[in-house]
Order: structure tokens, then sequence, then C-alpha cells
């Protein structure tokens, strides 16, 4: 395969379509543009400016097969993958660390950076993740070298099926348990009916063990092949740790002059007969409740936008996102930066979390999430993606998502639903249970 010279930061091929549908229509393609940014481990450590060794060139982009070549190319030990309708980025090694602190994160990431540029790199960026908790430690790196691509989706060979999982025998369980979990959402259900607050999202999630080795590469490959127009990543979170997904939900990008972000919100299973499958999604965009519960996140997030925007274009209804196993109401808006020198990570960090995974208001939907899930959420319902030294960058939510220890043989699932006053306990805790099927699938679970 021909192969070009080796990368310091992302390239910019064009956008490729990301799947959408409108109401009396089938699904058209609409997506949105932009710039990711990375993620890596906490404490602040450099290496020296000149990489010990000579990493593999980048594909050339057009070559069939460059995406699939990053794809095959990832390496749990020693790379960060991540793939979105813009680009397939395959990050190489640990230049620096982003340290925790009691500065803002987007000061010490744009000091890292700063750092990394006068040390002779070219076009330092960051990959990771960033969680939930604004206040608990990042994961995000400068990579030795990065490789890009074009989009999975603009690589016809992502056609090509996956291998299937391997047979295992799977260890199952949940926290909290379901029934626990639906008694959750009726006692948040009840508190709003009180005044107390708007929206909560909660969240549950699966434990799974295996009778055998988990595979990553492989695991990330199903996930990607099954939706190569969402957003693929698997990046490390701690030690011994991976964070391994398949969002479809952008939380900014920004590239140049524009940007883009693509709340979801309101969202329904989706069904193997093509017929209840036009159904659902044809009452999703009826439904009283989501529109009102999208309509929520929205207009949060054009606040919380509008402040660094010089225009900012909002339309006035939701249009629909399928992936393989829902469908949400989803929002884009466009807007130009009233300061060119906003950084997409900068925008971000003021978008999260979202009405779309936190609730409203902010700080009290926060409380309640403390009060009534069992666990820490860690990585799940932050954003992950990749951020430069120039401002461009790509920042996603962290749904559809497993943090992996494979040393453990362990997978932890998880998923949230949305929760306004007219919520059904039942109903959210079959959509959760949808929600589950990305990765449940991948691995082999029939639940």
């Amino acid at each position: 395969m021909a192969t070009g010279s080796t990368q310091t930061g992302p390239a910019t091929p064009s956008a490729t379509a990301r799947g959408t549908a409108t109401p009396g229509a089938a699904a058209r393609s609409a997506a949105p543009n932009g710039t990711p940014a990375p993620a890596a481990p906490t404490r602040a450590a450099t290496s020296p400016a000149t990489p010990p060794t000579t990493p593999p060139a980048t594909p050339d982009p057009t070559t069939v097969g460059a995406a699939t070549e990053l794809l095959a190319a990832y390496d749990p030990h020693g790379t960060r993958f991540f793939a979105s309708p813009t680009r397939t980025l395959l990050a190489h090694g640990v230049r620096a660390e982003v340290p925790h602190g009691d500065t803002p994160l987007v000061r010490r990431v744009a000091e890292t950076l700063e750092v990394q540029r006068l040390a002779g790199h070219p076009a330092p960026l960051v990959v990771g993740a960033v969680p939930f908790d604004r206040n608990a430690p990042a994961a995000l790196a400068v990579p030795e070298t990065v490789r890009t691509a074009p989009s999975p989706a603009a690589d016809p060979l992502m056609a090509l099926p996956a291998a299937p999982p391997p047979v295992a025998d799977w260890d199952v369980r949940p926290e909290p348990e379901p029934a626990a979990y639906a008694a959750a959402v009726a006692e948040a259900v009840r508190r709003m009916k009180d005044g107390e607050f708007g929206k909560v999202v909660l969240a549950r999630t699966l434990r799974l063990t295996s009778s055998r080795d988990l595979d990553l590469p492989a695991l990330l490959d199903r996930l990607a092949r099954r939706d190569p127009t969402g957003y693929t990543f698997a990046v490390p979170t701690g030690e011994g740790r991976t964070l391994l997904g398949a969002s479809p939900e952008l939380l900014v990008s920004k590239r140049g002059g524009r940007i883009v972000t693509n709340p979801l919100a309101g969202s329904t299973p989706r069904s193997a007969d093509l017929a209840e499958d036009v159904r659902r999604a044809a009452a999703l965009l009826e439904s009283e409740k989501d529109l009102h519960e999208h309509a929520m996140v929205v207009d949060a997030i054009r606040d919380a936008l509008a402040p660094y925007c010089r225009s900012l274009d909002v339309p006035e209804r939701p249009t629909l996102v399928r992936t393989a196993t829902m469908w949400h109401l989803s929002t884009t808006l466009h807007a130009e930066p009233a300061d060119p020198a906003v950084s997409a990570l900068e925008l971000a960090c003021a978008l999260h979390p979202t009405p779309a995974v936190c609730g409203t208001p902010t700080d009290t939907a926060r409380r309640v999430i403390g009060e009534l899930e069992p666990f820490d959420r860690g990585a799940f319902t932050g954003m992950v993606g990749w951020g430069d030294a120039d401002g461009d960058g790509e920042w996603v939510v962290t749904i559809r998502c497993a943090e992996a220890e494979p040393a453990e043989r362990r997978l932890r699932l998880f998923a949230g639903a949305g929760v306004v006053e007219q919520s059904d306990p039942e109903a959210e805790t079959a959509e959760t249970g949808a929600k589950f099927r990305t990765f449940l699938q991948a691995v082999g679970v029939d639940q």
C-alpha cells in the first residue's frame, strides 16, 4: 500500500456525511465539520524533542484503505485512536502529559502545548479524555507522532464485515439492578413535580467479566465498522484502563472560523422491522416529552455558546440521527467565533456538562446524580477528542462507551437516560438497555 510522510498534527480532509433523517423522508446525510482534541495521563512529564524511533508513515489519503490501515494499527499499549466524520487519527507514544492541578484545564493544556512548541515540535496537539467531574484528573497527552487519514466513512474497506466476537462466557452484573434504577427515576420524577429541578440524566452500568482475554483492537474494529459515520475512540484513562466507545454526539468542533455543535437529546430504540423502525422515528419527532427534553438542551447550549460567538445559527426544529441501535433527536448549531483565538477545548469546557448528560439546573442536577447513582461515572458523560496549539479541535460527548481493564478481563459499560417530569421509569430503564446494545453486540453478549 502506498504511504506518505508522517504527520505531526491532524490533516484536514473533506467532511463526510452522517446519517440523519427528516419527517416524511428517508434518512439523509448531514455531517458536522470540526476538529477534535486528544487526551492522556495526568502527571507532568516530557520526553526528548526527537522521537527515539521512526514511526510508520501516514497513509496516503487518496489510497483506498487509509482509515482501515490506522484502525488495524491500533495498539492499546502505545497508541490512541480517534475517528470522526472528518478524519481518522492514530497517536503514537507520549511526548508530554497534561498535569493535574488547580489552574483551569484550558490553561494547563495551552501551557503544555506551548512548551512542546518551544521545544521544537512544529504542530503539537493533545489527545484523550476529560471526565464528567470537572475536578477529577483528565487523561490528556501530547503524542510523539500522529498519523492521519480521512474519515472511516470515506474508506470503502470499512464496509467489509468485522471478525465476529469470540465465544466466551460472560458474567454480567448490573449496577444498580434495573428495578433499583427505575425506582431512582421515579424518585427524580417526584422531585421534579415538586419543582426542585427541571431535568436530570440518570445512568446505570453493567460489569462484564470474560472467561477469556479481552482483544481491545478487535473490539474497536467492530465498533468502528458498525457505525463508520460516528465517533469511535480508544484512549487510556489510567494505569491498566482503556476507554473505548462509539459516540454519536459531537460536543463541539472548531476549525479556523467555523464552530459546530450537535446536541442529541430525546431517543427511542430502533427496530429490526423496517415499518416499525420508521414508525418509531416518526413518533419521536412528534413526542411532546422528547421535544421538550431536546429543547432544554439546545437552549442551554445556545446560551453557553453565545458569549463566544459573533454569529450563531440555531435551527427551529430538530431532525433525526440514527445509530445501529437508536434514533435520536438532533440539532446542529453553526457559529463564528467572536475571538478567532478561542480554542475548541475552551468552548467544550464552557459547554460541559450539557443538560443532555447532566440536567438543569446544572448544579442541582449534579447533586441529584450524586444522590441517586451508586457509582462514580469516571470518563462516562465527559468528553473525548483532540485539540491543537492553533485552537482547532474536536470534542465528543463520551457515551456508548466502556472502560476496559484487560488484566482483569473486565469491561464496565455505561448508559443513561434523560429524565423529565413526563418520564416513565420503565421506559427509561428500557432506553438504557437499548443503549447498552452497542457494546453488548460488539462483545457477543446476547441480552
